[in-house]
């Protein structure tokens, strides 16, 4: 390996394995799965569910699906708390899922398209898609981390904005020649 070492993590012992660059393809490649998509589940216990996309983890190659591909976690007690059993929802990899059909429900292939109008869309295509057009899930337009507001501590004060601090000199002339 060329270069300083890495560290070590599970991410550096996997620099060189196949699975490491599928990985890495699949964080770059262009997400069609968004959150708050309805999916089908393909594959494993929950195959042909359907749920709601809670979370895409672009960089595992999975997502997680509200109230799918549930399991059991116990938990040791933390002070006066009790040891106890949870169920929590496990992440999905991104094969085994597919997007429903919005009229049929059925697990389809989605391709992007552009509309006359020049916004990008997601259509559904496959042997049993009806060719319609999966809408933008309307929780996307929430940020999950809400903006600041007001001023910081590293913000410019209004103030010293409004001042005037350069003055140029209008009467002198340079002569370049």
């Amino acid at each position: 390996v060329d270069g300083p070492p890495l560290g070590f993590g599970v991410d550096t012992m996997l620099t060189n394995t196949r699975k490491a660059k599928q990985l890495l393809e699949a964080a770059k490649r262009t997400w069609k799965i968004l959150r708050g998509d309805k999916v089908v589940i393909n594959a494993g216990k929950d195959k042909g569910q359907i749920g709601t996309v809670k979370r895409v983890l672009r960089r595992k190659n999975k997502v997680i699906v509200e109230g799918l591909n549930l399991a059991k976690k116990h938990l040791r007690k933390q002070g006066d708390q009790p040891g106890r059993i949870v169920t929590i929802e496990v992440p999905i990899d991104a094969s085994n899922v597919s997007i429903a059909d919005p009229v049929s429900q059925a697990p389809v292939r989605v391709s992007w398209r552009f509309l006359e109008d020049g916004t990008k869309v997601r259509v559904t295509k496959g042997k049993l898609a009806s060719g319609t057009i999966v809408p933008r899930p309307e929780i996307l337009k929430v940020r999950r981390t809400p903006r600041k507001d007001g001023v910081g501590p590293k913000d410019t004060p209004p103030d010293v904005v409004k001042q005037v601090t350069y003055q140029p000199n209008t009467q002198e002339v340079i002569d370049y020649s």
